[in-house]
């Protein structure tokens, strides 16, 4: 008699591993959605917001936060499809553009929480703005990239050369 064959559990492929790591549960209308506890700086009270004219519709206007100027960025009306129409808080977190490290304000229209979970990673056909997923209180729910969310710097024009008014004299 052959002994029955030992089958051992095969390794997930890199794509569906889970790590344990800790999020912030944000509220955005209706859906919650997760931030990377390390992104999170704080969460603050709706303050008054500056807004001056500009050319990028992904922001709405800056907070004034320690000696920052922090662009918000309402990022429901791109998950949701609407614009939050109630806010809490603001949840200050950084994201990287260019190698730099820099700040970016979220309206958040409900109460936030802190987890620790284990969380999927994003696979092939999920939308970039999906860093992975959790399950968390019979909910999945999107660990968000912001990063692709928010805009980023704008970039630089290029330097309009001042014209040369001596060519122009007859």
């Amino acid at each position: 008699m052959t002994p029955a064959p030992i089958h051992t559990p095969m390794k997930a492929p890199i794509s569906a591993r889970e790590t344990a790591q800790s999020f912030v549960l944000i509220r955005l209308g209706e859906r919650r959605f997760a931030v990377p506890a390390p992104q999170v700086a704080e969460l603050v009270a709706p303050s008054r917001i500056f807004r001056f004219p500009h050319k990028s519709p992904e922001v709405e206007g800056v907070i004034l936060r320690r000696g920052r100027m922090i662009p918000i960025s309402d990022i429901a009306d791109r998950l949701n499809g609407k614009k939050l129409t109630t806010r809490r808080f603001f949840l200050l977190a950084t994201r990287r553009f260019a190698g730099q490290l820099d700040w970016i304000a979220v309206p958040v229209s409900g109460d936030c929480e802190l987890i620790t979970t284990d969380m999927m990673e994003a696979g092939p056909n999920d939308s970039p703005h999906v860093a992975g997923w959790l399950s968390h209180g019979g909910e999945v729910i999107e660990v968000l990239h912001l990063s692709v969310l928010t805009p980023g710097p704008a970039e630089q024009p290029a330097p309009i050369s001042s014209p040369n008014f001596a060519e122009a004299l007859p």
